[in-house]
């Protein structure tokens, strides 16, 4: 079976000849320390042997080839990235999307930086700074497209690739620009505002994905990068959710459905235990989620059993995988048997794979893996 036709199934709940075999991320200190474990150059992520020596399925997502953000509001132009200056051990800098961070000097990976001030915290900064920057037609975020669109046109034509729309979603979009704690006070104190904003996210990404359907060819998935959870649930409501996000999705959904005739799923990217807002999600036609850590409950064992139709990728804890063999055969012996005779499922790592995991952990887990995943 070829990877493009073993994913195509793993969503539709077909039979596979195994599991499919994708990593869900790495660390750079990750490789840096596997680097010195002894990892050959060429099987680091993008290099010529990654697949083979992890044992790995090929890479067959292929994205919409205009970027509409992911962590970040995609704003064009972005802001100039710089230090705006130091304060004791720290350096206080300006991100692409104008925020103001603290950051440990010299640190900027595996950290969590302290956010001192978002783009938006008013009207004001949203109609004259920010608005702007979130036009789907501005010249610079088309710059390319006409190739990228007809290569990834021949690729879709030649079966190699499923054509994925990777997208900010709107939650992330919002706690981007105006902040996570700020947003909890606005969607009360100025809720035009908010969405003002999310009536921008929709435009931008129905008007771009709309011309890369037209140009490229049909989505086989939306992926939404969302984190809308921490540790114990959601960051904002149920209610706020329905109210602020789901109209906008069914927005954006029935608009690419409209263009296609192919089945398109829905796929909802979240740290933090996700299991409460699964079902929120469904309200609006998700089919799958990601990537179920388990420091924060996410057990993809009970979430097939309660949700048999999701399609699920992740649920490996970070932690277990850095334990040693005789706990990640034990977490495996647990997990993989119900996920097989299930389906729908890619076992990964349950966030980008942290450097406290050893070479030899990791290459054990990935064996084990091999071994139990048909």
């Amino acid at each position: 079976m070829d990877p493009v036709e073993r994913l195509r199934r793993m969503f539709e709940g077909g039979p596979v000849d195994h599991l499919v075999r994708r990593p869900f991320g790495y660390f750079p200190q990750t490789w840096a320390r596997w680097r010195r474990e002894g990892l050959p150059p060429e099987a680091a992520e993008g290099g010529p042997r990654f697949d083979e020596y992890f044992g790995f399925d090929p890479e067959v997502w292929m994205g919409p080839c205009v970027d509409l953000g992911w962590c970040e509001a995609p704003v064009s132009p972005a802001y100039e990235e710089k230090v705006l200056r130091i304060e004791g051990r720290h350096e206080i800098v300006q991100d692409g999307v104008g925020r103001m961070k603290a950051y440990p000097i010299g640190i900027r990976e595996q950290v969590m930086p302290t956010y001192l001030k978002h783009a938006v915290a008013s009207r004001e900064d949203w109609e004259r700074d920010v608005r702007p920057r979130l036009d789907p037609d501005t010249p610079a975020r088309w710059k390319g497209y006409g190739l990228k669109a007809a290569r990834n046109r021949e690729r879709l034509a030649r079966g190699e690739v499923l054509h994925t729309a990777g997208v900010i979603g709107g939650y992330m979009y919002l706690r981007s620009l105006v902040g996570p704690v700020e947003l909890l006070y606005m969607v009360y104190d100025a809720p035009d505002l908010v969405h003002a904003m999310m009536q921008a996210w929709r435009h931008i990404m129905i008007t771009c994905l709309k011309r890369v359907q037209k140009d490229v060819g049909p989505f086989f998935r939306l992926y939404l990068a969302e984190d809308i959870c921490h540790k114990t649930g959601p960051l904002i409501s149920p209610d706020m959710m329905r109210r602020f996000l789901l109209p906008y999705y069914r927005d954006l959904l029935e608009e690419m459905k409209a263009g296609q005739r192919d089945t398109m799923h829905f796929e909802i990217d979240t740290d933090g235990d996700c299991m409460g807002v699964i079902d929120v999600y469904r309200e609006v036609g998700v089919t799958a989620m990601s990537p179920f850590e388990v420091a924060a409950g996410g057990d993809v064992v009970e979430a097939g059993r309660r949700w048999p139709h999701l399609h699920i990728r992740g649920g490996i804890d970070k932690r277990i995988l850095a334990a040693g063999p005789k706990a990640i055969d034990k977490m495996l012996r647990r997990l993989l048997p119900p996920m097989v005779r299930r389906g729908r499922y890619i076992p990964c790592c349950d966030h980008a794979v942290p450097d406290d995991v050893s070479l030899a952990n990791y290459r054990h887990f990935r064996k084990r893996v091999r071994e139990g995943d048909h």
